[in-house]
């Protein structure tokens, strides 16, 4: 729950985080900095406040039906971009700096000067942009939310993708994530190209 400026409550997400910037305010988020094997994405989004679809909130809260539904309605209004680092980049540069650049890649995808861009999380991007960091922004600012459910279903699109090139380990639904599943796969069946070497438990598998 978070507060108006006025002072009453509210459930999810406002753009009270939003109005004392310039416009444009972009909101940034990202997807798949935890898993064994897949990209980083992270997304940016430009909501026009006069549209804005009904029950945007933090990814995670979210029913996947329902989070796909919002994807769609927000592509259809909104101004977004798409940032994705590799897996070889994870594995040259570490997940923390590869998701920097995953983020600065979707705010240049906007083809926009940003006002302001606020960031998920407690960490920004080196980047020539006004940007302030918001520790659980996708709960707290409807810009971020719009982010991290573009950022979600896009990497989850790729997983899905994938599964059907590296069958076996169950990537459509663990999503690369280090589940039982996906952890006995990569023991009887050893790592594919997109497993990050650099992640402990898929480094073991190449002793």
């Amino acid at each position: 729950m978070s507060t108006h400026s006025d002072g009453s409550s509210v459930i999810g997400p406002t753009f009270d985080l939003e109005h004392p910037h310039p416009l444009p305010v972009v909101g940034v988020d990202e997807a798949g900095r935890g898993p064994l094997a897949g990209p980083v994405v992270a997304a940016a989004v430009v909501l026009d406040r006069a549209y804005v679809p009904d029950g945007i909130n933090d990814s995670k809260k979210l029913s996947a039906v329902r989070r796909a539904a919002l994807c769609g309605e927000i592509r259809q209004v909104a101004r977004v971009g798409v940032g994705i680092a590799t897996v070889e980049e994870i594995d040259t540069i570490n997940i923390l700096h590869a998701t920097m650049l995953a983020m600065h890649r979707a705010v240049d995808a906007l083809g926009i000067d940003p006002g302001m861009v606020l960031v998920d999380g407690n960490r920004l991007p080196r980047w020539r942009y006004r940007a302030t960091a918001i520790v659980s922004g996708d709960a707290l600012c409807l810009s971020i939310a719009a982010a991290s459910i573009i950022a979600k279903e896009e990497r989850d699109r790729m997983m899905a993708d994938y599964d059907a090139l590296h069958p076996g380990y169950g990537w459509a639904r663990n999503k690369g994530y280090g589940t039982a599943d996906h952890r006995e796969a990569l023991d009887r069946l050893g790592p594919t190209p997109l497993h990050r070497r650099s992640f402990a438990p898929v480094a073991m598998k190449l002793l």
